[in-house]
């Protein structure tokens, strides 16, 4: 399942990569036309009584490319890599976190099932097939069963600790990139207004609006960027982190309640 879920969000990556290159590759080719052929028609004449609306078309057409001229390669390559990153993530993540991969009810039922029969070979053997969380927390109780009860719970213990740690080592990326992208999104900010103001440091005459406009650009569009892929990245991080944590909760007190009925003998 871990390899299934993997391999779904790079798939997903790879698509919005694709998607999104040739969306860039469109833009710029629309905007070569559209420049194009401003260069090559005759003056524009007077402005219609629409209010000069036909030039609105063309504004559109190059908003992507204006974002692409903005960004840049360095800063595009980075939040490319980092938005894909997070959608792959965040499908591993999702799939982890469904309660049949953390604890499947029909492993409870047959555990119980097998206890119930005092079939303890097959109850462990049945937990150890499972790659579940539960079925790794129990599988380990019962290999440990034999030493005594205070032993076996300790083996649980460990085990649900370990498969907790691993969960949430993984879902961790997702809060490094919500960390992440606003730094890079400042960097990009500062990064812009130097651009902007070397333009007047080095010009002697007062520089045009739009000498100026590629820096203060790209000090606008890097933090836009940054925010738009930081805010959803940490959303979903504390959600998801609040139902791992409500799912090992139950894990516990689910392999807890299965090998309870263990503890009378020790006792004894």
């Amino acid at each position: 399942m871990r390899h299934r879920a993997l391999l779904f969000g790079t798939l997903v990556a790879v698509i919005g990569l694709l998607f999104l290159d040739g969306a860039f590759h469109t833009a710029n080719i629309l905007s070569q036309t559209a420049v194009a052929q401003e260069e090559g028609a005759a003056p524009a004449p007077a402005p219609a009584a629409g209010g000069g609306n036909a030039d609105e078309p063309a504004k559109k057409l190059n908003a992507l490319a204006w974002l692409y001229k903005s960004l840049g390669p360095f800063y595009l390559i980075v939040f490319l890599s980092l938005s894909f990153t997070l959608v792959a993530l965040l499908v591993m993540n999702l799939l982890a976190a469904r309660r049949e991969n953390v604890c499947p009810v029909s492993l409870v039922e047959g555990f119980e099932a097998h206890l119930n029969e005092k079939q303890y070979q097959e109850a462990y053997e049945l937990a150890k097939s499972d790659e579940s969380f539960l079925g790794q927390v129990l599988s380990a109780g019962l290999a440990k069963l034999s030493a005594g009860y205070a032993q076996a719970i300790e083996a649980m213990q460990e085990v649900g600790e370990e498969e907790n740690m691993k969960l949430e080592h993984r879902l961790s990326y997702m809060a490094l990139i919500g960390t992440l992208s606003p730094m890079v999104g400042l960097f990009g900010t500062v990064d812009g207004m130097i651009r902007a103001f070397s333009v007047i440091a080095t010009t002697a005459t007062t520089p045009k609006a739009s000498d100026l406009a590629m820096g203060i650009s790209t000090a606008l569009f890097t933090t836009l960027v940054g925010l738009a892929i930081a805010i959803p990245a940490l959303a979903a991080y504390n959600i998801l982190k609040n139902r791992i944590a409500r799912l090992v909760l139950e894990v516990g007190i689910l392999s807890e309640g299965l090998m309870s009925r263990f503890e009378k003998p020790e006792q004894e």
